[in-house]
Order: C-alpha cells, then structure tokens, then sequence
C-alpha cells in the first residue's frame, strides 16, 4: 500500500456511528444549489499545503468546488464550498466516480492526486471522471473546522489520544469546544459537520457533476457515507464500493473495542514475526511481546526522547506503531523503529507517526484531526465519563499492547461532552433496508481497523456483494496492488457484474 495514501484513511479514532439520514424527500427545495455549474479550471491554487501544492500542480487534474447549505434546515444561510479534483476521463466520460479516502479528516483531493498514476493505468478511468472530494472541514474545503494548530500538533499540545482522549476533567471538555468554536468560525460550523450532512452533500454533488446516479467509491469511514447514501437515496445509486467497510450493528463503544481488538491481533502477528529473528526488539517469546513493548515505552512517559527538534511522547510512539499495523509491508518499519528507540532513537518511530497522520515535511498535517473529532461528536451518542472511563479499562484488556497506566489507569470524560449542541446520532448507525440496488463491500480478513466481520455484516446489510480479501492491511482496491482485487472491482464499477458469493482474493 502507498504509505502517505493509507494516512488518509480511517484513524482509529475516527470511525463513527450516526442514524439514517432525512427523507431524500427533503432536498427537493434546495434550487439554485441543483444547478449551479462547476468551474473547472487548474488546482495549484487550491492547495492548502505544499506538498498538495506540489501533486495538484500535474496538468492532468482539475478542480472546482460545489456550494451547499451549512444548514439543511436553513438553506438561504450561510453557504459551505466543498472542494473537487478530478481526472477526466481518458475516453468518452460515461459519469463520474466520486472518491473519499476516510476518516474522517482525510482529504479525497490529495487522495485522488497521490494516487493519480494507480488512475491513469486504471481501465474505470478511460470511462469514468475521478473525482475526490474533501467533506465539509477538511482540506481545501470552506470553512475550515480547526481547534489546533499544525504546530500545537507538533508540540503535543493538542488533545492527545491513546485508548481514548487524555481527558479527565469537564473543565477539559469545555475548554476543547470552546477552542473548537472559536477556531472554526462559530458554532453552527461545528455542530452540522456531521455524516448526515455530508450524505446530503454527495447528493448535491452526484446532480452538479450531471450523474443521473451515483458511482462511488468510498473507503474506511467512507464506507459508511457511501451506505447511508444507498440507504437513503436508494433510486439514485448506480454503483458503490464500500472497502475496508464498517460494522453496521456495533454500537460506537463497540466499534472501539473491535478495532482495539484488530490491532492487538496484528501486534501478536508483527511480534511472531519479529521473533524469527534471534536479535528481534521484542523478544524471541511471541506471547512476551507486549510486557517487552512496555519496557520499551514506559520510561518515556516521564522522559520523552527528540527527534527532529520536537519532542516525542508515548503518545506519538504509539500513534507511530498503529499506522505501521495497518499494513504488513510495514511491519520492518515498526520493528526497526521500536530497536532504535530502545537505543535512544526516536527518528524513526517519529517518521511513522506523522506518516499515520499524513503530516508533511513542510510541516502541514493533510488527515484533519480537528474534523475528526467534529463529525464524531455529532455522530456519537455521548457517552458518560463512568462509560468512558469503562471503555478505556476494556480496550486495556482486549489489547494489552496498550494497557499502560497512562493510557487505562485514569477517570475519563469523553472530549464530546461540551460539545455546542446534542449528537444526531444513535447506534447501531444503519437503519432497516431493503431492495437496494447491488453494491459491493470489499473486506480484508486481516484488517487491523476495520475488522472483518464488519464487512461481512455491512453487505448482508445492504443485500449487497462480499469480496473477500486475504491479506494484512486496511484497504485494498488499488492500493493493495492485487490484480485479483482490481479485476472484481473494475468488473463491477464498468459493467455492474457482482462477484460470486464465494468471491476470495489474497494480498
């Protein structure tokens, strides 16, 4: 997998839960936003960073943006501008197949520009326009959802996350929304970046873009956007691709403990891995693993190495060993990471860690953290401090690569609970469904973030496809570089040809 393509997809953190959006219904008196024309013209300008900068610059990308309502129940007020790049498409554009990365926080302009030779050797580019899209927040997407800065994040200022948020007072929360508000223009801001809206701007864009239905391709967290839409505009929907798809029937605590449960598997299989080797950092004992991972990282908690003239927390060496879990061509890369800080050298696991969070050498993060947490505290029902704090325990017991006292040992209250308004969300996130046209869920039986089983339960869901996919990594159409993989999906995005039921590829 391209290492700066997987930082824009799930964050551990960020898979979130949300009820059904409204009636489809309910759009039909949105005007002027039905038919306001995109124009298209080139994307250096829009960069926001200068690594985007550096990929939007390529003459074979265009970009645009579409206006929608920041509030759908006010859709005279203010307007958002949700940024667009595409590829056209190499032969006689049949549509549009719109992309999201994940999340949330991940951009689906940088996605589809870092990616943009993968496209051009892609057949459903001859066909189809590419089009990445960066929701409501995020990338070069107005107005901006922002409660830290890039160089607050360099700092280790900005909320910290282990098993949950490092919060342990209300004082705490409020101060984070309030930081939250003031940094992204206001509250209204905040509190309608929710996945609902989000839906409700997809459709906004599949009618500007001129798709009679929408072609989709979503991945991680966007596997979730792209089943709420076919939930609720099922007669708008020609074809969806849900990879690295997410359970529809967790409640979001359970969603945690899932995906905390993917990552210690992969853990145990990088340490049995690493044991084949005499002098491996972990040990030759595979089931000694995570007490070694404690010696190695405990006496940062009190005196955190630096690298590259920043400090680097227990915090950062974690963030730096979850993004190298989430594909096994990365496993090296934490194994030799972790054996030169046991030296005393954090470069390494510090490279990592801003890999995961798509953080660039001019120092610009492209994964927004800040819309992150903004999407989830709307989708999220919010969780008591004792909930919190239980969940933090359990996460310590299913994963005990994380059960340090500094991650499970405090009293916690969720980084939502001053949140500006009340969360539109509930759980399980997908509602009942039925004669959905055919969709296809792509699922890795090794996905350390989203697990398996949770492809599984979201095509049954929706009535849809099953591709099966063998392998260790979070994702794999395009980015997995399996031939087998890209043919099923191809064959499906082209011509609408579902898989077999016993659909199985490997990595």
């Amino acid at each position: 997998m391209l290492a700066a393509a997987t930082s824009a997809l799930l964050v551990l953190a960020g898979c979130t839960s949300a009820s059904p959006p409204p009636d489809s219904g309910a759009d039909a008196d949105l005007g002027s936003y039905l038919t306001q024309e995109l124009d298209w013209g080139g994307c250096e300008d829009t960069a926001t960073n200068a690594a985007d900068a550096k990929l939007f610059a390529n003459p074979a990308l265009e970009c645009a943006s579409v206006e929608v309502p920041i509030d759908y129940d006010e859709p005279k007020g203010e307007r958002a501008h949700i940024a667009l790049l595409r590829l056209p498409a190499t032969g006689e554009a049949e549509g549009s197949l719109l992309v999201d990365p994940g999340g949330p926080g991940g951009s689906g302009t940088n996605l589809v520009a870092l990616t943009l030779p993968l496209w051009q050797a892609s057949p459903v580019a001859e066909r189809f326009d590419i089009v990445g899209f960066d929701p409501r927040g995020i990338g070069s997407s107005t107005p901006a959802l922002d409660c830290y800065t890039d160089d607050e994040y360099d700092a280790g200022a900005a909320l910290r996350f282990g098993v949950v948020y490092d919060i342990t007072s209300a004082e705490q929360t409020a101060e984070l929304a309030e930081r939250c508000a003031k940094g992204s223009g206001g509250a209204a801001n905040l509190v309608n970046a929710g996945s609902t809206n989000v839906v409700r701007d997809m459709d906004i864009m599949r009618e500007v873009l001129g798709d009679k239905k929408l072609t989709y391709l979503g991945y991680s967290y966007g596997s979730q956007l792209g089943a709420m839409y076919a939930a609720t505009y099922p007669e708008k929907v020609r074809a969806i691709v849900l990879d690295g798809a997410i359970a529809p029937d967790l409640t979001a605590q359970e969603l945690r403990v899932s995906q905390f449960t993917g990552l210690q598997a992969r853990f145990d299989d990088l340490a049995a891995f690493c044991a084949e080797s005499p002098d491996c950092v972990l040990g030759t004992d595979p089931t000694a693993a995570n007490d070694r991972l404690h010696e190695i990282v405990r006496p940062l908690i009190e005196t955190p190495p630096t690298a590259d003239g920043r400090e680097v927390s227990v915090w950062d060496v974690y963030l730096g060993i979850t993004g190298g879990l989430y594909s096994q061509a990365r496993w090296p890369n934490v194994i030799a990471a972790l054996t030169a800080l046991e030296a005393g050298q954090a470069d390494e696991m510090l490279a990592l860690r801003d890999t995961f969070y798509g953080r660039t050498g001019d120092g610009a993060y492209t994964l927004d953290l800040d819309t992150n947490i903004a999407v989830r505290c709307m989708d999220w029902p919010r969780p008591t401090p004792e909930e919190t704090t239980a969940l933090a325990r359990k996460v310590g017991e299913v994963a005990p690569m994380f059960d340090l006292d500094v991650f499970t040992a405090a009293d916690y209250h969720s980084e939502c609970e001053a949140w500006p308004a009340p969360p539109t969300g509930g759980d399980p996130w997908l509602a009942d469904v039925k004669d959905l046209p055919a969709t296809l869920v792509v699922s890795v039986t090794g996905d350390p973030a989203t697990p398996y089983e949770g492809g599984v339960a979201l095509a049954d869901a929706l009535g849809g496809s099953l591709l099966t996919v063998d392998g260790k990594q979070h994702g794999a159409y395009l980015l997995g570089g399996s031939e087998c993989v890209d043919d099923v999906v191809n064959a499906y995005l082209l011509d609408l040809e579902s898989p077999p039921a016993d659909a199985r590829c490997s990595l």
